[in-house]
């Protein structure tokens, strides 16, 4: 575990600001693998700071799981099935097998992606709870902040804070 210094504080104050700026640049509804994978790394990151660690026990990590993989594992579970249970269930099972599997496809093709991977709308409000947990500390003045810091600190947060919660609103309207 790490001590979270002043300088590391501030960096991951300006790291917040830039992190809610990118995921606003993706689609609110899809799951995206690459900002999945930065968010877990950057959480995994803050969890090895000793302030931070039981503060942030309850933002999980992200789920990189997309449509594409769940069909993919969808195709191959179907095809698998196939090869095995060709000879055994006759024409008719066969049929029936098909259009089972061929139906479960098509189910799994309208789930929601909110329903098994982390979408970016999801990322944004794990990532708004990290920012007012940075907050909480910024004005507890844990970390003896000078003012010209605690105010650049602040105005990252801030800027992070809106642009976080318009992103989330306009997911909603």
């Amino acid at each position: 575990m790490t001590t979270l210094t002043r300088k590391a504080f501030y960096d991951l104050a300006g790291e917040c600001r830039e992190m809610a700026l990118e995921l606003a640049r993706h689609d609110q509804s899809r799951v995206d693998r690459q900002q999945c994978r930065v968010f877990n790394h950057w959480l995994r990151r803050l969890r090895e700071y000793d302030e931070l660690a039981p503060r942030l026990a309850g933002v999980s990590l992200a789920r990189p799981i997309t449509r594409g993989h769940l069909m993919a594992a969808a195709v191959v579970l179907w095809l698998v099935g196939l090869l095995l249970w060709a000879g055994n269930l006759g024409l008719l099972g066969q049929r029936l097998w098909g259009l089972a599997l061929t139906g479960a496809l098509l189910i799994l093709l309208f789930l929601p992606e909110s329903l098994y991977g982390t979408t970016i709308e999801l990322l944004e409000g794990k990532l708004l709870r990290i920012v007012e947990i940075f907050e909480e500390i910024l004005y507890t003045q844990e970390l003896q902040l000078s003012e010209a810091v605690f105010f650049k600190i602040k105005e990252d947060l801030a800027a992070a804070r809106q642009e976080l919660r318009q992103q989330i609103y306009l997911a909603h309207s």
